[in-house]
């Protein structure tokens, strides 16, 4: 904590807080870890990718589409068309255009992660003219635009996307542009106010924002409390101690759905077996996880009463260890030894769950990894079982993300025929009113082939100076981890 301390007031000048003083133009922010990555279809944290970053449309607080970078659009089962804001430029003097959507979504479409999967259904880009841009579809995907505002899909300069630099030196459209020379590798990034930003510099509060990686949560809460930080997450079990600290408040939202996965479910695989998977659900207890993690709530779907995607009749696998010793019997109790690659914020949750599994004989062994490495290694094949977030916000993008074929979620390429056809039967129904029913079909298939089980979903807190920053809500955009609206804060009595 000392060091990270050090570190802190030694780079960031005390911009960001410090105990007392007049009100500051910059905003210091703390989330854990830096992303890994910072090139779109990369897995990046929101309250990181949307400093610099901003997307085709956002989600407003109603759950309706609103523009940002696209001003119009219009939708058919073979296209969709959008009009671009005019007089945008990226951070690096690139301007933004029909071509630079069409690279973006072709790398998003290339990349490993789990993204690209939804965006699948887009055949062929066309850069109609300057500020038009039409992305043919292969099949209807109606909530294609719900995808475009989500982090699965940030617009980036062309140019340091082609370069390679985008990795390390995101470079967007929005409000606040990375500045190197003001930050320090692995302790804070530094965005400073873009002069040529569309929205112009009334648009947002704060000129600068600092952001930190303090993946010690003791570490996180005390730079809060000397000011160091203004905003940083937290664990509830810090609240009491920032209690006695005047100044401190926080708020919770629901910003984490997560599950195990069994990736290894291919011939031959650990997890081939059915009923194995099954066994395995049914030893799982998340209502213990629960007396653990209090944030976490037990659901027994992915998608909550309401969404398109649920469906009532799932009953999921409410914990009954005889059960599951029954169904691992049966299918010959093969040997489960396998590796799963947990972060520093779901290594309890993972112990929780090994320890659950081995009362089956299975053996399961969690590595921690930092958060940069965890967030672009767990899914991707290596391991046989993996625990991380599902934020996919419509039942087609997690079915195209997890478990179709050929979804980058499913390293095994396998899919049931009855799946298959269930899926296809939604996709086919768009918008009509039958489409919710189906979409929810296709989740009773994944809980029923037990693809995936355990399923909790869980709040962020965060916490702030408010003698600092005025305006931290929740943000609007749904199940998001990390994230404030950066454009609604101000600084304390602007």
């Amino acid at each position: 904590m000392a060091a990270v301390a050090m570190a802190l007031t030694g780079c960031s000048g005390g911009s960001g807080g410090g105990s007392g003083g007049a009100a500051s133009d910059t905003l210091a922010v703390n989330w854990g870890g830096f992303p890994d990555s910072w090139a779109p279809g990369a897995e990046m944290e929101a309250g990181y990718m949307r400093v610099p970053y901003e997307n085709l449309v956002a989600l407003d607080r109603q759950g309706e589409i609103s523009p940002v970078l696209a001003t119009e659009w219009e939708q058919t089962d073979e296209a969709l068309t959008l009009e671009l804001r005019q007089g945008v430029v990226f951070h690096d003097g690139t301007a933004f255009n029909a071509e630079a959507v069409k690279v973006n979504l072709e790398t998003i479409q290339k990349s490993k992660g789990p993204y690209a999967g939804p965006l699948k259904v887009i055949e062929s880009i066309d850069a109609v003219d300057e500020h038009t841009v039409r992305l043919n579809l292969s099949e209807p995907t109606p909530s294609l635009l719900t995808t475009l505002s989500t982090r699965a899909t940030p617009m980036a300069s062309p140019k340091a996307i082609a370069a390679g630099t985008i990795a390390q030196q995101p470079v967007g459209t929005g409000p606040w542009a990375y500045d190197p020379d003001a930050s320090t590798r692995g302790t804070r990034m530094t965005f400073t106010s873009f002069p040529k930003y569309w929205g112009g510099p009334a648009s947002v509060g704060f000129k600068t924002i600092e952001l930190y990686a303090i993946p010690d949560d003791n570490a996180a809460a005390g730079a809060l409390s000397s000011g160091q930080v203004a905003i940083t997450d937290v664990e509830r079990s810090q609240l009491s101690r920032l209690k006695g600290t005047p100044g401190i408040e926080s708020l919770a939202y629901p910003a984490i759905r997560n599950n195990p996965m069994f990736f290894d479910r291919g011939p031959g695989g650990v997890f081939e077996d059915v009923k194995v998977r099954r066994a395995a659900c049914y030893a799982l207890d998340t209502a213990a996880l629960a007396k653990v993690e209090p944030d976490f709530k037990p659901r027994a779907q992915h998608f909550a009463e309401g969404e398109v995607g649920y469906n009532a009749e799932i009953a999921g696998y409410k914990h009954d260890l005889a059960q599951a010793k029954r169904l691992y019997e049966e299918a010959g109790s093969p040997p489960v030894e396998a590796t799963v690659l947990a972060a520093p914020f779901t290594e309890k949750q993972n112990q929780v769950y090994a320890s659950q599994l081995a009362k089956l004989g299975m053996r399961i062994k969690v590595q921690v990894a930092p958060p940069p490495q965890f967030f672009s290694t767990w899914n991707g094949g290596k391991y046989a079982l993996g625990l991380g977030s599902n934020d996919e916000l419509t039942a087609y993008d997690w079915y195209k993300a997890w478990f179709a074929e050929d979804a980058p979620g499913n390293p095994s390429g396998v899919e049931s025929e009855a799946l298959k056809k269930a899926a296809g039967e939604a996709i086919a129904a768009g918008t009509s009113p039958e489409a919710a029913r189906l979409w929810g079909e296709v989740t009773r298939i994944v809980s029923e082939e037990a693809l995936t089980c355990g399923h909790v979903a869980g709040e962020e807190t965060i916490a702030w100076q408010s003698g600092k920053v005025e305006g931290v809500e929740a943000p609007p955009q749904p199940w998001e981890t990390n994230m404030v609206n950066y454009r609604d804060l101000r600084p304390k009595g602007e």
